[in-house]
């Protein structure tokens, strides 16, 4: 059960590679050094995956809107630390050191945009790749793979408390497989600690993170509890989307917890504390993004001017908690008068068939990103009104 649990918190974020696995070596493999700048994927003030415009258009009922161009904002005074979700096409089971275009588009996609409100922080890391999924699914072990990987993440966080965040307030960002080692580190490493005090909030998307049922503290964390309300501090805001015409099914890794009496946790950026329906302030990649095998038709005017897409209550979301099962529940709203598409991407396709117990996994952060940088706004307001 374990092992499944592992090998299914890879998201898998494109087609399954052909090449046949390469043998891992079975030497202990050496420490990263994440002293050396190259060892990260973002850092603040550089013009990497992170320090880039994202140009963006408004999409709105009428048809595309305005165009601007996020940019990071001048020394913010809080620091997001990011672990990006599996992506790594390598042939190997852990990935090399070498950020592809998968890390970096995955990073301009879930994270560059919070450079608006934060410092951005992104260590490269020898993840679990997608080639890691085929062996596990043909009964590999593949939790020395998945340990390999958290020690990179735990020797980066190290680094960047000792000699890069200077006591900062910091964010704590990650989606499938990057929750799955963040949970870890927040649990083992910041729990209980004076850092503890500076944590805003653990934004751990894409992956179940269980609380008894009608509680917000318990299960997967003792002592930091789930986010109520915006501008409450040291907490956890988490979900995995589902549409709400296609709940997680029975069984499903994902949206069910794995003990009774416990529930999968949902925090709806857009309504915290609240199980009633919101509209969604998302933002698109539309240059991945894909519904199933067909490419979105995201206005009747045309293909996207840019590369980003904004809209703001295309979507509602809202929580679902009915015993173990948990989810964020996603309502398109749809009018087939208007230019917006009436269908949105996200559903895990492999090898051409749909897999329902991953639900809308590809769009978890797109669907609330706008959501989520207000709230970290509210978060950093509070704290620094507090000291």
């Amino acid at each position: 059960m374990k092992k499944l649990l592992v090998a299914l918190a890879f998201a898998v974020a494109g087609a399954l590679p052909g090449a046949p696995l390469a043998a891992q070596d079975s030497a202990t493999p050496a420490a990263i050094d994440y002293a050396d700048d190259a060892s990260w994927l973002c850092l603040p003030g550089r013009e990497d995956a992170c320090g880039q415009p994202l140009p963006t258009t408004a999409l709105n009922a009428n048809g595309y809107g305005s165009t601007g161009a996020a940019r990071p904002a001048d020394n913010p005074p809080v620091d997001c630390f990011y672990v990006y979700p599996t992506i790594s096409r390598d042939p190997t089971l852990n990935s090399d050191m070498n950020a592809g275009p998968e890390e970096q588009g995955a990073a301009a996609a879930q994270f560059a945009r919070f450079a608006g409100v934060c410092r951005t922080f992104a260590p490269i890391y020898r993840q679990a790749t997608l080639a890691s999924l085929i062996a596990a699914a043909t009964g590999q072990n593949v939790l020395p793979v998945v340990a390999q990987a958290y020690g990179d993440v735990l020797g980066a966080w190290r680094n960047f408390l000792a000699h890069r965040n200077n006591d900062r307030p910091f964010v704590l960002i990650g989606h499938s497989q990057g929750s799955v080692h963040l949970i870890q580190l927040l649990a083992r490493e910041i729990e209980g600690k004076p850092e503890a005090d500076r944590m805003l909030s653990a934004i751990l998307l894409g992956f179940n993170v269980e609380v008894p049922e009608g509680q917000a503290v318990g299960g997967s964390f003792q002592r930091t509890p789930l986010c109520t309300r915006s501008g409450q501090t040291g907490c956890v805001i988490s979900y995995v989307s589902f549409r709400a015409e296609a709940p997680p099914p029975e069984r499903a890794m994902f949206g069910r917890a794995a003990r009774p009496g416990f529930t999968v946790a949902c925090t709806n950026p857009a309504a915290l504390g609240s199980s009633t329906a919101a509209p969604l302030d998302s933002y698109w990649f539309t240059a991945t993004a894909s519904g199933g095998a067909d490419t979105i038709q995201w206005s009747s005017e045309g293909a996207p001017p840019t590369p980003f897409l904004r809209t703001e209550g295309l979507v509602s979301g809202a929580c679902v908690n009915q015993g173990q099962q948990g989810y964020l529940a996603i309502t398109v709203n749809a009018d087939p008068a208007d230019a917006r598409t009436d269908r949105i991407p996200g559903d895990v396709a492999m090898m051409g068939r749909q897999l329902p117990d991953w639900g809308i996994h590809l769009v978890d952060m797109s669907l609330t990103q706008g959501d989520l940088i207000r709230l970290i706004e509210a978060q950093r307001d509070a704290f620094m009104a507090a000291r």
